[in-house]
């Protein structure tokens, strides 16, 4: 009994004004991990802001005192750029529009990877695969009326019909028309997700800049990137630890083999990406990589955010 009476003069209590939650350290490292910072560095953080609390007799806070001593902490031992980074994840709680992550990529970059990262920081539990996708299509749609999406992405030239130009890639071209059929599915999330406003990141090689455009979902906060890797060695890596991961279910060597058109899909998706204005992040290393991605997100609806403000303000 004592020891319940002990505990319960440790447990600091949050007052959101309509209604109290206790303090938690796995809650608030959340938070933290949302503007970059690694798990490790926002456990720490979390458990220094209860001890400094709990030290301090401070065993009620209110929810902006909270805010502003994570800010605080955050900016002391990580620096601004990560504390200005929490700051921006702060304002996503009063959004007003559900967010949609749309991470694009080449087979074996590890969007999968950073998909589920990502739902992890930001509290996303819907993550959709476009895999998933042309899997689902495939049970539909026979192999005779569409044969592109009963193949892999980089193995889609192989099943065209119809004869190519010289000039075009069949690599290329069999990957657009896999992506033409795969994302009409894809637009049929986006838009169920708008219209039942909660927040949802699809990730896939079929997300590929120019399919799908941002500005067609007002309803909701659209961030769409690609995800590369430039270096030729660690992206064949990825393919032998994926088959480790997968207890061989996903082979090295099949991937080995159609490496050079898994490549030049990258560079196609590169190309476009550029000229769309899309934005591209080189992956070499995960956790600079999600720090970037994150910093990328919170960016990115930030300044949506200002845009609705400003056209708000305008049109008063």
């Amino acid at each position: 009994m004592k020891e319940a009476e002990s505990w319960s003069k440790r447990v600091i209590i949050i007052d959101e004004h309509q209604h109290e939650v206790p303090y938690s350290k796995g809650l608030t490292a959340s938070a933290i991990m949302a503007s970059g910072v690694h798990p490790a560095d926002a456990y720490e953080i979390a458990a220094r802001i209860e001890e400094g609390l709990i030290g301090e007799g401070r065993m009620r806070v209110s929810e902006e005192d909270l805010h502003r001593l994570i800010y605080n902490t955050i900016r002391e031992r990580m620096g601004d750029r990560y504390a200005a980074s929490y700051e921006k994840y702060h304002s996503l709680s009063s959004m007003q529009k559900p967010l949609v992550i749309l991470i694009g990529g080449s087979t074996g970059v590890g969007k999968s990877t950073i998909a589920t990262m990502l739902a992890n920081r930001l509290g996303i539990v819907r993550i959709v695969s476009t895999d998933a996708v042309r899997e689902v299509m495939r049970a539909f749609f026979s192999h005779e009326l569409m044969p592109t999406i009963h193949t892999s992405s980089f193995a889609a030239g192989e099943a065209l019909r119809q004869p190519l130009p010289e000039d075009v890639d069949p690599v290329v071209a069999g990957f657009r028309e896999q992506t033409s059929s795969v994302l009409v599915g894809v637009r049929a999330l986006i838009n169920r997700a708008v219209a039942e406003g909660y927040h949802l990141i699809i990730e896939g090689t079929h997300v590929a800049p120019g399919f799908l455009d941002p500005s067609d979902y007002p309803g909701a906060f659209v961030v769409q990137f690609i995800i590369t890797v430039s270096d030729e060695s660690l992206h064949r890596s990825h393919f032998y630890i994926r088959e480790l991961e997968t207890q061989g279910s996903r082979p090295f060597r099949r991937y080995i083999e159609h490496f050079s058109d898994i490549r030049r899909i990258q560079e196609y998706l590169v190309t476009e990406a550029r000229r769309r204005q899309v934005h591209i992040i080189d992956s070499f290393n995960l956790d600079v990589t999600i720090a970037e991605v994150m910093e990328h997100i919170l960016d990115t609806v930030h300044s949506m955010e200002e845009g609705t403000r400003a056209r708000a303000a305008g049109s008063s």
